[in-house]
């Protein structure tokens, strides 16, 4: 015999856990399994460095196991992508770029989710530039020795980055509208590979993260030829940024945490206070340091979320203005 009574409990119940969910209820139990952080580049590269760097504490203060999932390629598209389709329960975070969220919508002719829309800021990670990298056999030393050579040699001096639109392609297509250069872009699938193709002087020239290439500089296999950003890196003071070399390029870049939207806020939250409180740690600062990075401004997620959407406005004007698009 059908229970309506039953029937209508079960409807009722159903009804309102699912507006306490979208009400942003935490679930009183999050997170009773592994979480599963989504890096979208290739392991060993300066995003995922800083991604393990964090994954570490963050999982001793959650109590569950953190999986770090490396996702690379499409300048980070790839994997966040797969963060912007995954189910919104708190078990899966993104890690990823500025250049990711802030550059792709305007340089991509088609995106496969919404950055803005499909993707929830949770936390800021560090604050910085990127490097301007040679193998020593080229004799670079300065940017102005760069610029030298390209103009007395159109289009034989290439350059690299870790793909198509990222903040590497931007800043140098920069460099090159503003001196008037032709260098061919080579575009790589993470910076990994560019940094072993500067390793094997295949490539003069090329922009990579501010953490990868640390080792390879101070044993001179590799040399900083300067840094953008607002400020020397922490690990490399000797390195001049290249706005103190005539070119204004100090915008900084960060990495940041993202969960899918229609996460809950009450689990956001969370994730902030922790993330947050690991940061301000002494040990957390002086690791950062060693890989070059700056720890930012502890900010809330709704504060990461001003900052996204100003740094979206500055870096898409910046694309645009040097007619950057990705075909």
């Amino acid at each position: 015999m059908f229970d309506r009574t039953f029937a209508r409990r079960t409807v009722l119940g159903a009804a309102l856990a699912t507006l306490a969910l979208a009400a942003g209820a935490q679930p009183g139990d999050w997170p009773n399994k592994p979480i599963r952080l989504v890096v979208a580049g290739p392991a060993g590269a300066g995003m995922d460095i800083y991604a393990r760097l964090l994954a570490a504490p963050l999982q001793a203060a959650l109590k569950q196991a953190i999986v770090v999932d490396n996702k690379a390629g499409a300048n980070s598209i790839i994997g966040n992508d797969a963060v912007a389709k995954a189910a919104p329960d708190g078990y899966t975070f993104l890690f990823t770029p500025s250049s990711a969220i802030a550059i792709n919508p305007v340089i991509q002719a088609k995106m496969p989710y919404d950055t803005l829309k499909d993707l929830l800021p949770v936390a800021q990670i560090g604050a910085g530039g990127i490097l301007l990298m040679t193998n020593p056999g080229s004799g670079f030393k300065t940017l102005a020795d760069v610029v030298k050579y390209a103009k007395a040699n159109p289009g034989k001096l290439t350059y690299g980055s870790w793909g198509n639109g990222s903040t590497g392609h931007l800043a140098m297509e920069g460099i090159k509208a503003h001196y008037g250069l032709d260098m061919p872009h080579v575009p790589y699938k993470g910076t990994a590979a560019v940094v072993n193709d500067l390793l094997a002087d295949n490539i003069k020239v090329a922009f990579t993260d501010i953490a990868s290439p640390i080792p390879h500089i101070r044993a001179g296999k590799l040399v900083a030829i300067g840094a953008t950003g607002s400020g020397r890196g922490p690990a490399l003071p000797e390195v001049p940024t290249v706005t103190e070399q005539g070119y204004k390029f100090d915008a900084d870049g960060w990495y940041g945490v993202f969960a899918p939207a229609g996460t809950p806020p009450a689990i956001v939250k969370r994730m902030n206070e922790e993330i947050n409180r690991i940061l301000a740690t002494e040990e957390m600062k002086a690791k950062f340091h060693q890989q070059n990075m700056l720890t930012p401004p502890i900010k809330t997620a709704d504060q990461f979320a001003a900052t996204v959407r100003s740094d979206v406005e500055l870096w898409q004007a910046l694309a645009k203005s040097i007619k950057l698009k990705i075909e």
